[in-house]
């Protein structure tokens, strides 16, 4: 399929069996292993009401997922902020529309919780995923993220 492909997934709340898929889709993407901090990012999903984590599901496989929420005034940032905090599309399912899916579920949630602004960080020399933010409408905000290496 090509990028402009109808794809029709199955978007669902992430279950904690979703594990090991979320997993092989990191490892796909990233190329590396990291089985605790996804251990840690579902457990915090199911403590905290303001976060919400979809799958897209395509014949019953997980193919990609999404992490957002809701800022509630976390690091002085006002409660009508959301964020995207991760997504991942399997290789394999990519440039199908998966993400823009799983994007527009998330905005979805984030309205009905009162949100009306959208943030996320993009290293500013991945350019797949610039554009792709781009063509779902992002530009660059008002904050500006500050680093020491120490």
């Amino acid at each position: 399929m090509s990028e402009g492909s109808s794809v029709s997934p199955v978007i669902r709340r992430m279950a904690t069996s979703d594990l090991d898929r979320i997993i092989d889709i990191d490892i796909k993407v990233l190329g590396k292993e990291r089985p605790d901090y996804w251990k840690m990012k579902i457990e915090l999903v199911e403590k905290r009401p303001q976060i919400s984590a979809l799958v897209a599901e395509l014949d019953g496989k997980v193919v990609g997922f999404i992490i957002g929420g809701a800022s509630r005034w976390e690091y002085g940032v006002p409660e009508n902020i959301g964020w995207i905090d991760t997504i991942g599309v399997d290789p394999d399912y990519q440039r199908k529309g998966i993400a823009k899916i799983l994007f527009n579920e998330m905005t979805k949630y984030l309205k009905a919780m009162g949100i009306d602004t959208v943030i996320t960080f993009v290293t500013r020399r991945d350019w797949l995923m610039l554009k792709f933010f781009n063509r779902l409408g992002f530009q660059r905000g008002d904050m500006i993220n500050l680093e020491l290496d120490i």
